[in-house]
């Protein structure tokens, strides 16, 4: 019965911004890494951001770095990624992810153990 499920995907424009929401239920992920990935159709899924369990360290992906922001509140067993400056090249879905067990911060999706359904995020010219 764990659950991760993400919210506040859309269409926006290019230049706008949105804030992605994730919340995690059945466990709680307050000392676990998670990380936000993306994948369009027909390509892989690719890392996006990472956070630490305090939220204190922080990783980006190139692609993303200035323009997203990953946070988490541990109260509320969520984490979040604030994306501005969208571009059409953002439009994916988004999963976020937890890493329960682990204590570094982590690019490959094969070592995160808990994913959400993801949430599609369109980004038009």
């Amino acid at each position: 019965q764990v659950q991760l499920v993400e919210s506040g995907g859309g269409l926006v424009q290019a230049g706008g911004s949105l804030r992605l929401s994730c919340a995690a239920s059945g466990r709680t992920f307050s000392s676990s890494p998670m990380g936000w990935f993306r994948q369009a159709p027909g390509k892989e899924r690719e890392f996006v951001a990472a956070i630490n369990w305090s939220g204190g360290s922080t990783y980006y992906a190139d692609s993303v770095k200035g323009r997203f922001t990953i946070s988490r509140n541990n109260a509320k067993n969520a984490v979040y990624l604030q994306m501005n400056i969208l571009k059409p090249e953002d439009t994916a879905v988004y999963y976020c992810a937890a890493d329960y067990g682990g204590t570094y911060l982590r690019t490959d999706h094969k070592r995160y153990n808990y994913w959400g359904q993801g949430t599609q995020v369109t980004v038009s010219s």
